[in-house]
Formats: structure tokens, C-alpha cells, sequence
């Protein structure tokens, strides 16, 4: 697994536990920062830039997710595909240095790992519609 693909993982580790506690993000990775033994994982910066930048946006996120997601309500969906169609969307959105095809992928392939069965093409077929809104 990549060191960027570790990154997102841990940043959905902490997105999913905010989700289910209903707490706000920092404040679970603030005790995710301070559970982390020494030395720190690679690319630990991402993690948080992740985590962080799902915080600060997360109406507007969902409120895409929500609009693209055709039929399904972010409360239907699984927590694990929410959460990664989350880490996506700020990707695809706000990190300009990330490709619209990685965010895509990235998210595809953890769903792949960790979630149903359906939840790779589902949430290929969100986030490649919420990347043609995002390119226009």
C-alpha cells in the first residue's frame, strides 16, 4: 500500500470514528494524533491535511454528495463509502496537486478493501459525476 493510500486510510480511520461517536473531526484526530506511538507514520501531514480539510468543509461536501449521490441520502449510505466519498471530494475539489483520476481510484479501491461488494461502483459513479461538475 502506498504512503499516500496509508494517509487516506488513516484520515478515514479518524472520519469514521467522528461519524459514528457524532463528534467533530478535530477533535477525534486530536486524540488519534496523541494515540500515535513514535516514530510517526509517513506521511502523517496528509492524514491531518485530510482530516482538516473534510472539517472545514464538510457542509459543502456532503451537500455535493448528497446532490450527485442519485437516489441515496448520506444517512443510507455506508458509514466506510460516506466517509471515503468525503476524503474524494476534497480531493477532487480543494488539493489541486492530487489528480482528479488518483482521488477517484484512491477511494474506489479502499471501498474495494473495506466496504459491500457494490460500493466500488457506486462510488465511482458519484465521484465521476461530482469530477465533471468540479471541471466545469
Amino acid at each position: 500500500m502506498s504512503a499516500r493510500r496509508k494517509a487516506r486510510k488513516r484520515a478515514l480511520d479518524v472520519l469514521y470514528e467522528a461519524d459514528l461517536r457524532e463528534s467533530p473531526i478535530t477533535d477525534v484526530l486530536a486524540a488519534y494524533l496523541e494515540r500515535l506511538p513514535e516514530p510517526r507514520p509517513e506521511q502523517l501531514d496528509y492524514t491531518v491535511a485530510l482530516a482538516e480539510g473534510v472539517a472545514s468543509r464538510h457542509d459543502r461536501i456532503d451537500e455535493l454528495i448528497a446532490s450527485y449521490a442519485e437516489g441515496w441520502t448520506l444517512d443510507r449510505m455506508p458509514v466506510i463509502d460516506r466517509n471515503l466519498a468525503r476524503i474524494a471530494v476534497y480531493e477532487l475539489l480543494y488539493r489541486e496537486e492530487i489528480d482528479d483520476a488518483v482521488a477517484i481510484t484512491e477511494a474506489v479501491e479502499l471501498a474495494r478493501a473495506l466496504s459491500t461488494d457494490d460500493s466500488p461502483r457506486f462510488l465511482n459513479g458519484v465521484l465521476g459525476r461530482i469530477a465533471e461538475y468540479a471541471t466545469r
